[in-house]
């Protein structure tokens, strides 16, 4: 009788254990959707494209892009999101070979309130930083560049849906390249069930010196779970780019491995 007694508390508790796990897995998908929330996180995502440049040239690029939330008030956060990328490609400049090593780097910051605010909308404006920390000149803007940024999104049941832009203008830098003048904007939209998300963004570039979109839709899965105590968000899924400059790739595919570190 007790054995059976001590049979049924172990599958309560691994039962209790479990429910808790999986709250806290969809809380923290949550909050991954949303790209200024108070979670500390570590993506490392990459992209494959193919197709790239009049040589079917390939690329493929490892943007590190850490987020940092300080509590900065009792009222205000400030956000930190890096990207910095790692890149390799070949045959996308002709008679030029393979090129591998750092891009630029885009900083951004972002003062955001702590609370939801009216209509349950979630923002967060600051400036943007572009700086050349390229390792080939064929990877890079050589240019320094800086702008605003902004995000604003709304977290209603299952779904997050929003919209993150920012715009960079050229402010110092080899005389000799061109000039660095963008917009950036990535609509997303985000349905969670349980500890997954599925994902559809755009994250379009408007080139003002070329008066060029590379407009690529994302549609990709991921899912946060435990790998011994650290939370691990994986996912992956598809780049299509449906506008594109001659030198852009036609097609890709995106993989996702974030590291999680709630407060």
């Amino acid at each position: 009788m007790r054995q059976a007694r001590r049979s049924a508390t172990f599958v309560l508790l691994t039962a209790l254990a479990s429910i808790g796990h999986a709250q806290t897995e969809n809380d923290l998908a949550k909050q991954l959707a949303n790209p200024i929330a108070s979670l500390i996180s570590m993506p490392f995502q990459s992209n494959f494209d193919f197709d790239v440049g009049d040589d079917d040239g390939f690329r493929y690029t490892l943007n590190t892009q850490p987020v940092i939330p300080f509590a900065i008030s009792d009222r205000w956060n400030l956000i930190s999101r890096t990207i910095l990328p790692i890149t390799y490609q070949a045959g996308v400049l002709p008679g030029m070979g393979d090129q591998f090593g750092l891009g630029d780097t885009v900083q951004s910051l972002f003062f955001s309130p702590r609370e939801v605010g009216p209509g349950g909308w979630i923002w967060g404006v600051g400036p943007v930083f572009l700086l050349p920390t390229a390792t080939d000149d064929l990877l890079g803007s050589d240019k320094w560049g800086a702008g605003p940024t902004g995000v604003v999104l709304k977290q209603q049941g299952p779904w997050t849906y929003g919209l993150l832009a920012n715009y960079i203008d050229t402010v110092g830098g080899d005389d000799d390249r061109p000039d660095v003048r963008s917009t950036f904007l990535q609509p997303f939209l985000s349905r969670i069930e349980g500890s997954i998300t599925y994902t559809a963004n755009f994250e379009g570039t408007f080139d003002h010196e070329a008066d060029q979109w590379t407009l690529p839709l994302h549609l990709t899965v991921s899912k946060v779970m435990r790998i011994g105590t650290q939370l691990v968000s994986f996912g992956g899924g598809l780049r299509i780019f449906t506008d594109r400059p001659d030198n852009a790739p036609r097609w890709g595919i995106r993989a996702n491995v974030t590291l999680l570190y709630p407060r």
